[in-house]
């Protein structure tokens, strides 16, 4: 009798610590694959942002150069409206999120730029309202819809055109809506394909930063493109 029970106990103690030595090599690997996909996801947001960040420096330079070239006297606030911009994309929005009214004082400052280069012709419009001073966000989350619409909208031999921003904010939600006028007379093919980076780039972050808590709305019409990007927050 004294030999079954202590077979019992002898299985009993070689079973629990089997079956504990399972589950922590299953814990150390989920944390393993869990720090793995973490870092592959930092290093994919990293390249992402670097996708946009020369692109849009690259579109500003040119406006500043096509501005000297005219000895305009909005030079000078172009390269400080630059100086800013370029401030906080290098040192501000490196963190995973940032205030969202930084974001608002960007898209601020990028239009501020594109109304110098525009013109009289062009009407552009940004209204912002909510909680755009508490609420935070994946930095440079907008800038692709906003170079889009000037790239692909106004820049294409429009003499009177507009774009239209809206941003909402609300304790749950951020609403961000952009419409810009079409050309009579569509660009050549590759013109328009050149475009795509930008969109795929940001329906990419999107799925990293904010995994089905979004949802994005083209609305492309023969006169007028528009985005729709709703982001669901945590409380």
């Amino acid at each position: 009798m004294n030999q079954h029970w202590y077979f019992l106990l002898t299985f009993f103690i070689a079973g629990s610590s089997t079956i504990f030595k399972i589950i922590t090599d299953w814990a150390r690997q989920l944390t393993e694959k869990q720090d793995l996909e973490n870092q592959t996801m930092q290093s994919e947001l990293r390249f992402l942002k670097s996708q946009i960040n020369p692109h849009f420096l690259f579109n500003t330079l040119n406006n500043l150069y096509a501005l000297t070239l005219k000895k305009s006297d909005a030079a000078p606030d172009i390269v400080i409206k630059l100086s800013d911009i370029m401030r906080y994309m290098l040192y501000e929005c490196n963190e995973k999120q940032v205030p969202l009214i930084k974001e608002v004082n960007y898209i601020q400052n990028y239009l501020d730029l594109e109304r110098l280069r525009q013109g009289k012709n062009v009407e552009i419009k940004f209204e912002h309202r909510g909680h755009v001073s508490t609420q935070k966000i994946a930095p440079l989350m907008f800038i692709p819809f906003l170079e889009n619409s000037f790239k692909h909208g106004l820049n294409n031999n429009i003499t009177k055109g507009f774009v239209n921003i809206e941003l909402s904010s609300q304790p749950d939600e951020i609403v961000f809506f952009i419409e810009n006028s079409k050309p009579d007379t569509p660009p050549p093919p590759d013109h328009r394909r050149s475009g795509g980076i930008g969109l795929v780039n940001v329906k990419r972050r999107l799925d990293l930063l904010y995994p089905d808590k979004y949802e994005l709305i083209i609305d492309d019409n023969p006169r007028t493109y528009a985005v729709t990007l709703k982001l669901k927050l945590e409380g």
